[in-house]
Formats: structure tokens, C-alpha cells, sequence
């Protein structure tokens, strides 16, 4: 399988070394599988330039970017920029026209693509991404929502692949992107290079998600967080809510729809969730009492909610 890594100008240093390290230990660890000859990972490092410089200033040397004509998937690390209007500026740069070029030419090629974190905005930019789902670092997707319209994110997800395109979530997610990329050719291999790299298993970003800084896009929607959290032990209605920030319930729908990408009663539950897990960890009060310190009459509804957002129970997540 021949895997172009395109780096860029400016790319996330450890999304680099973190694609590569995961590549060729699959290739050194190949051999101790049994059974079935082992894929082998013929990865080339790519670039429209053919020196380099890393977000933190290393230089990389690269191949000439027509190596990725004929590769099986290409795969971009993230780019080094954090603040969302510059993200925006520089994935929609001059600078960057080439390889907005390249991935746009290898999507019409049905070539498949990857990336995580900052590098979905870049896919976006291209327009590679439109119709399809994606994921990208949780705290960046309101921002991604609002300027890539015809894409549904889903900050949730760690990886998702939709139609032959593989996006990750924040920034240490590129070795869950790599491991999905050798776990196109064997799955058995994947599992081996993650116990070997001591890399656990997460299939969502939910349980890193702050519902706050994501509320913070919007003026409305922060303060219907603020609301929230105020009342987190009480029954709420989103009806009252509304009235009492002084916009109608279908004002504040949309304002959390177009932010979050969910219902109001979703950040409601996530709320909820997150003070229940700070209650698990920080006391010993059994389930039920911290059921109601958050607004549940019983612990069945919060535990459901901690099994589908965390993943884990209650006894876990103490521990």
C-alpha cells in the first residue's frame, strides 16, 4: 500500500511523526503476526515543496508531490495554527493553492484521503469534504460549521470515513488516524502496532469535549449555558429558558443548532454529564444521590447517558 504523507509548511510536528512512527511500526511488526502474510506500508513523504519547515521550525526534506498521483491514500498531518481566524487565512492562502490543488485533483482521481485535526479545514477549503461527514478537533468545530456549510461535522467521533475521505479529531488523534489507515489492511496488524505503542482505544471525543468553550461562539448560546449550569439540579424546560434570555424558543433552537450542531436539549445533557462525572471522581456519594445533585429524579437516565457519551459506567469512571 503506498501512502504519500503531504507535509506543508507550517504542519503540526508530532501529526507528523506521529503518522510516520505508526506506519513503519507497522511494517517492523508485520513479521510477528501469524497466519497471513502482513501488509507491507510503502510510505513516502511528499511535498509541493521540496524543503519544508515544521510548525516548530524542523526542516523536512520531501519527494516531489506527483508521488501522491499514484499512492493508494494520501494523508496530511495538521497544520501548526490554533486561533481560528488564522486557521481560516492561512488554509485559504496563496500559500497553500497547490496543495489545495493536489487534494482536489486526487479526490476527482477517487484517490482516498486523510487528515485530522486542523488539516480537515484544509480538505474543506479544497472543497473535497462537501456533502460528506467529518470530524475535526471538538473545539474548533463551531467555527468549522459555520464556514463549511455543506459539510456535516460531528466533533463527537475520534474517526470517521465517509465516501473514501478519513478525518480525525484534535491533534493526538493522528495516531488514531494512522492506526485506521493500517487497519484498512489488517486489522489484526492495527491492533498489534497499537499495544505496541501503548495507544488506547477511543472511539469517540466526547469525553475530552468542554460544553463551555464550545458555547462561547455564540452570545446566546453561552448564555443559555450559563443558564443551565445555574439550574443543573433542577427540572429546565428549553420553553423557560428562552423566555427568560428574552428570545422565542425557536430563536434559541437555531442559535444552538447552527453553533453546536444539536438540539438544546443535548448541551443539557452533556452539561449534566460532565458535573456528574466531576461529582464521581471528587466524592464518594453513591449514584443516585449524584443523579439528583444533577437533575435526575433516579440513576437510570444518567447512567444511559454516561454509557452512550463516555462510553463508560459509573464504577469506571471513579475509578
Amino acid at each position: 500500500m503506498k501512502v504519500a504523507v503531504l507535509v506543508l509548511d507550517g504542519a503540526f510536528d508530532s501529526g507528523v511523526s506521529g503518522i510516520l512512527d505508526v506506519l513503519h511500526s507497522a511494517n517492523a511488526l508485520g513479521p510477528r503476526l501469524a497466519g497471513a502474510t502482513p501488509p507491507r506500508f510503502d510510505v513516502r513523504t511528499v511535498g509541493v515543496r521540496r524543503r519544508v519547515r515544521t510548525g516548530l521550525g524542523h526542516r523536512v526534506d520531501t519527494e516531489s508531490a506527483t508521488e501522491a498521483e499514484d499512492a493508494d491514500v494520501v494523508v496530511v498531518p495538521a497544520l501548526m495554527e490554533r486561533h481560528p481566524d488564522g486557521l481560516l487565512e492561512v488554509v485559504g492562502s496563496a500559500a497553500h493553492r497547490s496543495a489545495r490543488r493536489l487534494l482536489a485533483e486526487a479526490r476527482e482521481r477517487r484517490t482516498p484521503l486523510a487528515t485530522s485535526c486542523t488539516g480537515t479545514f484544509l480538505l474543506a477549503e479544497a472543497g473535497v469534504l462537501d456533502g460528506l461527514r467529518a470530524t475535526t478537533s471538538w473545539w474548533l468545530a463551531p467555527v468549522f460549521r459555520e464556514r463549511y456549510p455543506r459539510v456535516t461535522v460531528d466533533e463527537s467521533r475520534m474517526v470517521t470515513t465517509s465516501d473514501g475521505v478519513t478525518t480525525a479529531g484534535a491533534a493526538f488523534s493522528h495516531l488514531d488516524l494512522a492506526l485506521a489507515i493500517v487497519r484498512m489492511r489488517s486489522p489484526a496488524l492495527a491492533d498489534l502496532v497499537r499495544r505496541y505503542l501503548v495507544v488506547d482505544e477511543r472511539a469517540s471525543q466526547a469525553a475530552y469535549t468542554i460544553p463551555s468553550a464550545l458555547a462561547r461562539h455564540d452570545p446566546l448560546v453561552s448564555a443559555f449555558e450559563e443558564w443551565v449550569r445555574a439550574r443543573i439540579g433542577e427540572p429546565l424546560s428549553i420553553a423557560e429558558a428562552a423566555r427568560a434570555l428574552g428570545v422565542s424558543e425557536r430563536t434559541l433552537q437555531r442559535a444552538v443548532t447552527r453553533t453546536l450542531g444539536c438540539a438544546p436539549i443535548r448541551l443539557v445533557q452533556d452539561l449534566r454529564v460532565e458535573q456528574a462525572e466531576h461529582l464521581l471522581r471528587t466524592t464518594s456519594l453513591p449514584l443516585a444521590a449524584v443523579a439528583r445533585r444533577v437533575g435526575y429524579e433516579g440513576p437510570g437516565p444518567l447512567r444511559a447517558l454516561l454509557r452512550d457519551r463516555r462510553g463508560l459506567g459509573a464504577r469506571h469512571l471513579r475509578a
